[in-house]
């Protein structure tokens, strides 16, 4: 039995549907902060959302990275930091997901600058390793593919909130608990859509390899053309590599990535033809932006 590449995304969608709400509403349409209402400046589009679902009316959050921007390139503008210096809170991911702004961030703790890294709201030992460009050792920061870690980064930016603004603790906590409980009900769906794909189809194809939290959690195996970061570009031979892959396993759909030029995956897509394999690009998937 083969199972259709739109089972495969319905999981998908179901952990990214977590992260896509928050899009359109970046630092250029930001309205500024009415009276008692905490400024709130989140890197990405996930945590920008993050941040409304769990301040509520409490607060105006400012996303400095609007949909379909890749963080791994992405460079703060001297805008930029203005924005995250008149914050009262800076949501970041940590994790060198935003690898250009390191320096800043750096920065706004030293001033003494309120921010909210919600990748420490995970053990250690539960991140996943790998080598970046030059062989060095590194850490996955696509934290939020597993549902549960996004539980624990809700509730980082929970106690967070509630520290810069004791006053609207209630409101924060109330918050959480509901979308605790929708993001429980996601992991739950996630889960049961996958087990019903067959282990041994369960492979998926991405621009960028994004996805190995996804994968270690609903059981898939997850190959992607560039590395975990896009600095370092796609070659001939990772293309022809994948497409060898794609065709001794005869895959049939393969996924572009919101957030990476489509001409990567559309060049394996190309490969794959070449060698007498007609494999269909089955969608685009978020990845790191929406």
């Amino acid at each position: 039995m083969k199972i259709s590449w739109k089972l495969i995304a319905t999981g998908l969608l179901a952990v990214m549907m977590l992260v896509a709400v928050g899009c359109g509403n970046t630092k250029e349409d930001a309205q500024p902060a009415a009276d008692g209402k905490l400024k709130v400046v989140a890197t990405t589009t996930m945590l920008a959302d993050l941040s409304r679902q769990i301040g509520g009316d409490a607060v105006v959050v400012t996303g400095l990275m609007g949909p379909g921007v890749d963080p791994h390139l992405y460079q703060a503008s001297a805008g930029d930091v203005k924005v995250m210096t008149d914050a009262d809170v800076v949501v970041y991911n940590g994790l060198h997901l935003e690898g250009k702004m390191g320096e800043i961030f750096s920065k706004l703790e030293q001033d003494q600058k309120a921010t909210i890294r919600v990748s420490d709201a995970l053990d250690p030992a539960t991140l996943l390793q790998f080598e970046d460009a030059e062989g060095l050792p590194a850490t996955d920061p696509h934290i939020w593919f597993d549902v549960k870690n996004w539980i624990l980064a809700a509730g980082e930016v929970y106690e967070g909130l509630a520290a810069k603004d004791p006053a609207h603790k209630a409101l924060y906590k109330a918050n959480y608990d509901n979308y605790l409980e929708e993001l429980k009900k996601a992991d739950a769906y996630v889960a049961q859509r996958a087990a019903e794909i067959p282990q041994e189809q369960r492979i998926l194809i991405t621009a960028h390899d994004a996805f190995q939290y996804f994968a270690r959690a609903y059981g898939f195996e997850v190959k992607g053309l560039q590395g975990v970061s896009t600095e370092a570009e796609a070659g001939a031979i990772d293309v022809r590599e994948l497409s060898d892959f794609i065709v001794a396993h005869q895959i049939h759909s393969i996924f572009v990535e919101s957030s990476v030029p489509h001409k990567t995956i559309e060049a394996v897509q190309e490969a794959c033809k070449a060698k007498g394999w007609d494999v269909q690009i089955g969608g685009e998937l978020y990845s790191d932006s929406c």
